[in-house]
């Protein structure tokens, strides 16, 4: 690589090899080999076609290198490669991992479908762990009568919120040529396919993945906030719009059906404003505008369908009154739509209705006269038509697809989903300072902010000042959202989120600005909208208890709650709270909260919900779903979740209809299972949370010593990762940084930095250190003090405990520091001084991970995990190398933007 310094190379993937792990390889999952070796296969016909057999035979050397954990020789055959020769290199790799991917992808699918069919190794056809059956088995079994599951149900509501958070930055034509591949995929698990077919769906595969390799991935401009909406779209209308009616089917079937959808979506796109000045009133009326346009189209065509399939004659059939009479007022209102039908679909009542309601969704997608004013309004004729259809005997005559349609409607009204808005409290403090004004404002103490917040929602007064530029944009945005309310629907949006909360005046100031900016009518306190404090760091969740208990206090604030059904959302930031304290102490902190907030609201007999925001890897509240819903504090779920999904999750969670349903079924059934059969309180417990505490402060200390108190770590971080490539990368609207506070302290560059981007270099650098730094060592000291077998059968008794150890093992899995050795050799001396510091800590978090559960290997209790690092190592590990190699050169160069600054970019998304 150049430099001859550095720390020394650590032994490749030493505990993450067992005899079980080999066998558990060698004997499962046959079909996902042969699929992996068939796309493989695939991959290298078309590598073979555009880049000729020499570079196809330098891709395999590289392959089998690293297959065969010879670092030093594959790291030699990678070295000095002109960079658009490495480019191409990464892109190839990039493709082999991306087709991996898919199929493990669309294995869980096969496996899925075996299960449903009885035979998927489930024992004498049990249930899928985890499946709506599995989950209705367990209720039976554990005596919850119909009664409390009728109650239960009746309060489900589950909401993934999806965020613009790029981890993963590929473009939307990309997106949408993977999802054609993953189609074909799962069409070629029919079994009675015909060799030919099954050589026409590899042809068509292959045609996909060669446009995709003469496609450029790399955007030529940085995206803008309506990108990452069509983006997030493609998800929503490709794959959760077509998903619903099958799933809430799935839910009647085994009696999770409520009155209302059980499951909702949203989005941060386009209302997003936290330290993005792209995001203002402007996009979030856009945003909604576009997914009205994209809705009432998607309805359209449904319905003009159903206009083509219910021919039913009027002469053979009952058809209502009411389908009659609103064919009379339609054929009135659209005399034009009328007249466009043949005379000889006259007696087709069903076929002129949904002509003439297409007529009305036209209408009302151009803000015409008799349009729908209202999603209501729609689902009442739909209504209307599933009525007249069960009158007649028509179950089996449209009744399906109407009511697929319906329910539909129910789950995304015209505004497909909720767009929440977010902004920071430090700028609503700036704006409300300019309007009083008050020039000492944000310096003022928070109680005394409060004081004067309630005399400004007592008196109704209106702003002393209001020509300030700044203070306007803030106030535009809640007359935005009086203005999306009333021309989507009371839905459309969503709770207004306040990052970085510290204190009541935070969310007095809210209502004080949404007054001001026209969202509410009346002197009263009261606006229509749900205010969700965001409590981010260790320390405000540590506050936050206290923050609620004085908020719900607050004669004002109660007010406005008595008016919102006495219901409050509190967000609670997992990437923000591992950032500052280190994985250990911020679970710990994300637990204790809850617990704490639950006890608070109990005793002011509010409604809580939680909003968990979630990230897509371990270090950002990612992981297991079903095990982070299970281990949650008792009373902390209560029939809803709220959760962000951001970046590569959402393609890993939503990118296939099998395996979106997939996710929904766990998760919903996760929820009920929390809620129907909380975990009993036991005297363990107390000992539990009394060691928590312990392991807590001392992984906090020990993470903070490294990352913040050593001043020269940052230097470290700055040439042992990517970060300054991340940072110039156009992955998306928001800067990297968020900008410096104007008050108080100073903040460090880390402080800074978003926890997405810190999370990002460190994955790309295979240290993965937010996912463990710091727990090595305050489990150790736990296992001295309390005994390595006590801790180890709480580890396994407590679900909270359990839950953090699996996690952190996973991201212990995924960790190479044979390949991290090579990025720490970049920074020279600083790799001497601070590489053996983060090994040492390493083995120390393995061995106690290994120790308390009781395994020999990593992941031996996961082997489809282990399974799939095994996979996708080969093709990891040479776009690793290439983009060490790669680095050294473009920083020695005086990081200009050129070939190696292309091949970078492409390493990174690789």
């Amino acid at each position: 690589m150049g430099h001859q310094r550095g720390p020394p190379l650590y032994p490749r993937r030493g505990f993450l090899s067992s005899p079980r792990a080999e066998i558990e390889f060698a004997s499962k999952d046959a079909q996902l080999r042969d699929d992996v070796r068939t796309l493989g296969a695939l991959v290298g016909d078309v590598l073979r076609e555009q880049c000729g057999e020499q570079f196809f035979q330098l891709v395999e050397r590289a392959r089998r290198a690293a297959i065969g954990a010879a670092d030093d020789e594959l790291e030699a055959m990678l070295r000095g490669l002109p960079a658009r020769d490495a480019e191409t290199l990464i892109r190839a790799f990039a493709t082999y991992f991306a087709v991996v991917n898919l199929a493990e992808r669309v294995h869980r699918i096969r496996r899925r479908r075996d299960y449903l069919r009885g035979g998927g190794g489930g024992g004498g056809g049990d249930p899928q762990e985890g499946s709506l059956a599995d989950t209705a088995r367990r209720l039976a079994a554990a005596g919850v009568t119909s009664q409390q599951l009728a109650e239960l149900v009746d309060r489900l509501q589950i909401e993934p919120v999806f965020t613009a958070h790029p981890t993963e930055a590929r473009r939307r034509t990309l997106l949408e040529k993977e999802q054609v591949i993953g189609r074909l995929l799962v069409e070629r698990l029919d079994p009675s396919r015909t060799p030919d077919e099954e050589a026409a769906a590899l042809a068509q595969i292959r045609e996909e993945v060669t446009v995709t390799w003469q496609t450029d991935p790399q955007p030529s401009a940085r995206p803008s906030v309506m990108d990452e909406l069509e983006n997030v779209l493609f998800y929503l209308t490709d794959v959760v719009y077509r998903i619903v009616p099958p799933f809430a089917e799935e839910l009647e079937r085994y009696g999770f059906l409520a009155a209302r959808p059980v499951v909702r979506f949203g989005s941060w796109v386009g209302g997003d404003m936290d330290g993005n000045p792209n995001v203002n009133a402007d996009t979030l009326r856009e945003a909604l505008s576009r997914q009205r346009e994209l809705t009432l189209g998607r309805y359209r065509r449904e319905v003009v369908d159903l206009a083509r399939r219910l021919s039913q004659s009027g002469s053979l059939t009952g058809v209502s009154e009411s389908v009659r009479e609103r064919i009379a007022t339609y054929s009135a209102q659209f005399p034009d739509a009328l007249a466009a039908i043949p005379t000889r679909y006259h007696d087709m009542p069903y076929r002129v209705l949904f002509n003439l309601i297409a007529a009305r969704l036209d209408a009302a997608r151009r803000d015409r006269t008799h349009g729908y004013a209202s999603a209501a309004d729609l689902e009442r004729d739909l209504q209307d038509v599933v009525a007249s259809l069960r009158g007649h005997r028509g179950e089996h005559a449209g009744l399906f697809a109407v009511q697929r349609l319906l329910r539909r409607v129910e789950t995304f009204g015209f505004h497909l989903v909720t767009i929440d808005v977010r902004q920071h409290a430090q700028v609503h403090r700036a704006a409300f300072a300019r309007l009083l004004p008050d020039p000492e404002w944000t310096t003022r103490s928070p109680a005394e902010r409060a004081a004067r917040l309630r005399q400004v929602l007592q008196s109704g007064d209106a702003p002393a000042s209001s020509s300030d530029v700044e203070a306007r944009r803030t106030l535009e945005v809640f007359n935005a959202i009086a203005q999306c309310r009333e021309r989507f629907g009371a839905d459309a949006v969503g709770p207004y989120i306040i990052s970085m909360a510290q204190g009541v005046d935070d969310v007095l100031t809210v209502l004080a600005l949404a007054r001001w900016g026209g969202l509410s009518t009346g002197r009263g306190p009261h606006v229509p909208l749900d205010i969700a404090p965001l409590f981010e760091t260790v320390v405000a969740l540590e506050r936050a208890p206290q923050v609620m208990q004085e908020l719900f206090a607050d004669p004002h604030y109660r007010a406005h709650l008595a008016a919102r059904g006495t219901r409050q959302v509190v967000m609670i930031g997992y990437s923000d709270s591992n950032k500052d304290s280190g994985i250990g102490a911020a679970r710990w902190a994300l637990q204790s909260a809850q617990m704490a907030l639950v006890a608070t609201a109990d005793a002011a007999r509010v409604d809580l919900t939680f909003f968990h925001g979630r990230g897509g890897t371990v270090s950002r509240g990612g992981g297991k779903i079903t095990s982070a819903i299970l281990s949650a504090p008792r009373g902390s779920v209560r029939g809803r979740l709220r959760v962000t999904e951001q970046g590569e999750a959402i393609n890993a969670k939503y990118g296939l209809r099998g395996i979106a349903m997939r996710t929904l079924e766990q998760t919903v059934g996760a929820v009920i299972l929390a809620s129907a059969l909380p975990r009993p309180k036991e005297p363990r417990d107390a000992e539990g949370a009394a060691i928590m505490d312990e392991i807590a402060s001392e992984s906090r200390a020990a993470y903070r010593a490294l990352v913040y108190d050593d001043a020269r770590f940052v230097e470290y971080f700055h040439l042992a990762t990517p970060i300054d490539v991340i940072q110039r990368m156009e992955m998306g609207s928001r800067p990297a940084s968020r900008p410096p506070p104007s008050e108080k302290r100073e903040q460090n560059e880390i402080e800074r930095l978003r926890a997405i981007p810190w999370v990002f270099a460190w994955t790309q650098s295979r240290h993965q250190l937010p996912g463990w730094y710091g727990l090595g060592t305050a489990l150790e000291r736990a296992a001295e003090r309390h005994g390595a077998a006590r801790l180890g059968e709480l580890a396994r008794a407590w679900p909270f405990l359990r839950t953090l150890i699996d996690d952190v093992e996973m991201v212990l899995g995924t960790t190479d520091l044979s390949i991290a050795a090579r990025y720490a050799r970049l920074a020279g001396k600083l790799g001497d001084r601070y590489f053996p510091t983060i090994r040492a800590e390493f083995d120390r978090t393995v061995a106690s991970v290994l120790a308390l559960k009781q395994e020999n290997a990593l992941l031996d209790s996961d082997p489809v995990l282990q399974r799939s690092i095994r996979l996708r190592n080969p093709y990891v590990d040479p776009m690793s190398l290439l983009q060490i190699d790669l680095l050294e050169r473009w920083r020695a160069e005086g990081r200009p933007e050129d070939d190696t600054w292309r091949a970078l970019l492409a390493s990174v998304r690789g």
